[in-house]
């Protein structure tokens, strides 16, 4: 199984004093337009845990490194996006409206929480999925997934008008989103919000049509065989915490998500986006705390990982409470075996 290596984020950590991240969590790497990595979190506070007052709230928040993930020291942030003084600010506008549960439904948001992200070196343009939350209670509830965009890697824009809606019900299989290019198209692998039992979807679109929905294709199966352009169709069933798939440098398609049923972080491998996938194999075991909620989730894959012995990378987060109050909320390197 994986292996723990380093903490990342914290109030005793240095993203805390040079950009104000302490308490943060998912950390989602994906290559940059000039080959760099950048890493996503969401809610993020200047505080080790977000009860605390003045507590600096924001979300999306974007760091990046040029460290290899092996280096003895792990990975080590040198920057970050939208930095006023000491203060690494939210990459995208925020707006609330009304209350959640006072019938202002889907207008409200909460917060947005990041997917993932994919850069094209051909028009240095970065573009990151998110879903707009609508309430944080179990389970948590999404308005709608879309598509952010940064030409310069330090603004993004909401693309207008780009939205997959989800409902009341909850239960829209579109919401968390792992993306991968590959050639001409980007794959987008996603799954219910608020780690739901629920099906895991795959559409692929070209990489120069992101913005345009009509162009996604879905990857389906029509009772004789499988096939693009169609409606799509589960290609796993399970209960999905947030998705992670990167294409490795041999070829091979790896996978990584939180099990919620289980609690444990879970890898699978495939030859390609719509190959069969392998058995689940357990990266990091659910260790029960006494008289503690939560536990580690995500498990997203660093793009540098590879094949082998202690090669696949995955940042994990911890978030824990007890009697109410947060005892731990943080990004940490884990280091495993495919």
């Amino acid at each position: 199984m994986a292996k723990f290596k380093k903490r990342l984020t914290g109030a005793d950590r240095a993203t805390n004093s040079r950009w104000r991240v302490a308490g943060t969590d998912l950390g989602i790497p994906y290559v940059l337009e000039n080959c760099s990595i950048g890493y996503l979190f969401g809610d993020t506070f200047n505080t080790a845990r977000p009860e605390d007052t003045n507590n600096g709230w924001r979300s999306p928040v974007m760091l990046r490194s040029n460290v290899h993930p092996a280096a003895p020291g792990g990975i080590v942030f040198d920057s970050a996006a939208k930095v006023e003084g000491n203060f690494a600010r939210g990459i995208l506008d925020f707006v609330a409206y009304g209350d959640p549960e006072d019938g202002h439904w889907p207008d409200h948001e909460i917060t947005c929480i990041p997917n993932d992200g994919v850069s094209f070196p051909e028009t240095g343009r970065q573009i990151i999925s998110f879903q707009s939350l609508n309430r944080w209670c179990s389970p948590w509830r999404s308005r709608y997934a879309s598509l952010a965009y940064s030409d310069n890697g330090n603004d993004f824009t909401r693309v207008p008008h780009l939205a997959w809606w989800n409902g009341k019900a909850n239960s829209d299989p579109f919401q968390m989103w792992t993306m991968q290019r590959d050639g001409e198209w980007v794959y987008v692998f996603s799954v219910r919000s608020g780690r739901q039992p629920g099906p895991m979807m795959l559409q692929r679109v070209h990489w120069q049509h992101m913005f345009d929905k009509s162009r996604y294709q879905g990857w389906g199966w029509n009772c004789r065989n499988w096939g693009w352009g169609r409606p799509c169709t589960p290609i796993l069933e399970g209960t999905f915490g947030e998705p992670s798939v990167r294409k490795l440098d041999d070829g091979t398609w790896a996978m990584c998500y939180l099990d919620d049923a289980k609690g444990n972080i879970v890898s699978r491998t495939a030859s390609g986006p719509d190959r069969v996938w392998s058995r689940e194999k357990i990266q990091v075991a659910y260790r029960p705390e006494p008289n503690v909620s939560g536990g580690l989730y995500g498990g997203f894959i660093h793009p540098w990982s590879r094949r082998g012995a202690n090669n696949l990378h995955i940042m994990v987060s911890k978030w824990t409470r007890k009697n109410g109050f947060t005892t731990a909320y943080h990004v940490s390197q884990y280091v495993g075996t495919l």
